[in-house]
């Protein structure tokens, strides 16, 4: 006669999952909060303080917290990363999973989990790192990007390569889209990492190979178009910044957002003259209006 085997308890399942906490502000972070809440013993959630947003300047929660609190995840909004690892001292987690958090985690909090802290960044490592790969990879034209789950140290994402993954970028493609898929991608892979660490108590990881680059946060300025480039550089500039904050060009008298645009292949409507070539403007927004058409535009603009 067979002997009959117990099948672990609801609780014994639950007991067996890494206990974590979770550190992300942005909506890229979005879909891998959703796989360590399925696929971990979530302790909590740390995000970034309310800010002021919109016209109205009116006090904002991210969009971590807000999915967090819908979760009933408890949150935490320290303003002071070293007096937060001290107050998490006593408590117990496996992992720290770190996604689009956009604070420097101190070396206090990185020592705290068992096993440490994973990041999901979205470039092939060490290729882009810092606050915008994702533009960083439209700007230079590539034809490939990806996410890398890494085991996070001190540096600026340096730590050693938990997995990666390559995507190709495709044509016409923007930095909206491309970052709705490398959030989706980076979610699937982390759900992989936090699986192989449940299974082997440790997370494998190897030292990043290859040049390393690194990109920077956003400024006022870079968003601005000069028409004396060549018209290719215009368009991977357009990408890179859209749907927000979106490319700035002057046109005419005035400066107006540019959301899509591609190189001239012959006598089309709304082109505009660069150093080396043409752009179409598909969608711009002039200063108070909606979203229009280039060739809308460019008609509004002769029956002034």
């Amino acid at each position: 006669m067979r002997a009959r085997t117990s099948r672990p308890t609801a609780r014994e399942k639950r007991d067996a999952l890494l206990k974590t906490l979770f550190f992300g502000t942005s909506a890229f972070a979005l879909a891998s909060l959703d796989v360590v809440a399925d696929r971990s013993a979530l302790q909590g959630v740390v995000t970034q303080p309310d800010r002021p947003a919109g016209r109205g300047q009116r006090m904002r929660a991210s969009p971590v917290k807000a999915e967090a609190l819908e979760r009933g995840v408890r949150v935490y909004e320290p303003t002071d990363l070293r007096a937060f690892a001290r107050e998490i001292a006593a408590l117990s987690f496996d992992a720290f999973v770190v996604v689009s958090y956009g604070r420097i985690l101190p070396p206090s909090l990185l020592e705290s989990p068992a096993m440490g802290a994973l990041n999901v960044h979205p470039s092939l490592l060490p290729r882009y790192r810092g606050a915008t790969p994702i533009q960083g990879a439209l700007l230079a034209g590539d034809e490939e990007t990806g996410v890398t789950v890494i085991a996070m140290d001190a540096g600026m994402d340096t730590g050693d390569v938990v997995l990666q993954e390559s995507t190709p970028i495709y044509a016409g493609e923007d930095a909206g889209a491309l970052h709705d898929r490398l959030a989706a991608l980076g979610a699937r892979l982390l759900g992989a990492a936090l699986a192989d660490g449940e299974r082997d108590g440790v997370f494998a990881h190897r030292p990043q190979t290859g040049t390393p680059t690194l990109t920077r946060p956003i400024a006022r300025r870079d968003l601005d178009i000069d028409w004396s480039w060549p018209a290719e550089r215009v368009v991977r500039h357009v990408r890179a910044y859209a749907p927000a904050p979106a490319a700035r060009a002057v046109l005419g008298t005035e400066t107006v957002k540019i959301l899509r645009a591609h190189v001239a292949g012959g006598d089309e409507a709304a082109r505009v003259a660069c150093g080396t070539g043409a752009v179409v403007i598909d969608t711009l927004v002039a200063p108070n209006r909606a979203p229009e058409s280039g060739t809308a535009y460019a008609l509004r603009e002769r029956q002034r």
